[in-house]
């Protein structure tokens, strides 16, 4: 199977740090995106930390299978799917013994989606409200349910997916690494089709472009690389550029 793949971050208009981090693993067919909270309580260093603990768990066990699984199996999923659920709940672990052990870190977490692919076969991990979508024959899926407060509103029906997007409240996370010493992580598999797109994004992108808005940017730009480098803000391709050209948002 050819894969064309490609990423990219944005610091954005609001904070003067960027949270995110992420990692590409072309020999792994691994692919890992974080977003740190917490602000001053160094939520880029939970990202990273996130980013970091997985990618060594995946290539550790992809050397030697043997390596043990932390915490239980299901006996339900594939075996990378396991590893890779595994591999997260090591980072909720680090990420909290961390925060403990330094006062400056209290309050740290993050948002975890990650994918490995074995062939066809997608293993998908994710805690928090970073997301992952797939785009097969022009339509986009979300795959991820978001552990938000926001989100459980809207699935028990106390709230519209319009009042959602317009809530004060999107920000509040009901699950994310770091903040417990065992954090619950939904995995899922699905089969993949040939000219099918997944994208893995954290919510900078989602609380400012729509899903459609998202779809036809995946259906537009090709390859990789072009969707990537498009501006967040106007649209405009921006590709090697610091800043939109026509805009003038930061764009790395």
């Amino acid at each position: 199977m050819r894969i064309d793949a490609s990423a990219r971050t944005d610091l954005g208009c609001v904070r003067k740090n960027n949270e995110d981090a992420f990692h590409i693993e072309p020999e792994l067919d691994l692919y890992v995106l974080s977003d740190g909270m917490g602000g001053q309580a160094h939520g880029e260093i939970a990202s990273a930390m996130a980013v970091e603990t997985v990618l060594e768990h995946c290539r550790e066990a992809n050397t030697d299978h043997a390596t043990t699984l932390f915490g239980n199996g299901r006996a339900d999923l594939c075996e990378r799917s396991n590893r890779l659920m595994s591999a997260v709940r090591l980072a909720n672990r680090k990420i909290f013994d961390s925060a403990l052990q330094n006062a400056a870190q209290e309050g740290m977490g993050a948002t975890i989606v990650a994918a490995w692919l074995d062939d066809r076969r997608l293993s998908l991990a994710h805690v928090g409200d970073s997301r992952a979508y797939l785009l097969r024959a022009g339509s986009l899926e979300q795959l991820t349910a978001d552990h938000s407060l926001v989100a459980e509103h809207v699935r028990r029906g106390v709230m519209t997916p319009r009042e959602a997007e317009a809530s004060q409240l999107q920000n509040i996370l009901v699950r994310a690494l770091g903040t417990q010493d065992h954090v619950e992580v939904d995995v899922d598999e699905q089969i993949l089709l040939e000219g099918d797109t997944l994208l893995l994004c954290s919510d900078g992108l989602t609380h400012m472009v729509t899903d459609p808005e998202i779809a036809s940017t995946l259906i537009t730009f090709e390859p990789a690389q072009a969707a990537a480098a498009k501006c967040p803000s106007c649209g405009t391709d921006a590709k090697g550029a610091k800043f939109c050209p026509n805009c003038g948002t930061k764009m790395g």
